[in-house]
């Protein structure tokens, strides 16, 4: 685990992190203390990886296409 704060965290790296806690939680070698706060940062993780692909998902809902299918720019999301 690192100490960047979830918060900070690119998506890539919440999901690489988040893959590291369910091996350490499945594999079951963990203590008891340390089983709790691998799933209180298990949860944050996975938390941040749906706010961010929400986030993007918003931005591609927002590109406008032509007639064409051509991407001809985006329309402001609220909240954005």
């Amino acid at each position: 685990m690192t100490d960047t704060p979830v918060n900070e965290m690119t998506f890539e790296q919440a999901m690489k992190e988040l893959e590291t806690v369910v091996d350490q939680l499945e594999r079951g070698d963990v203590a008891l203390d340390a089983s709790i706060n691998l799933y209180e940062r298990g949860a944050a993780l996975k938390k941040r990886c749906e706010d961010e692909l929400k986030r993007a998902e918003e931005k591609v809902a927002a590109i406008t296409l032509d007639g064409d299918g051509t991407a001809t720019g985006t329309t402001p999301v609220e909240g954005m």
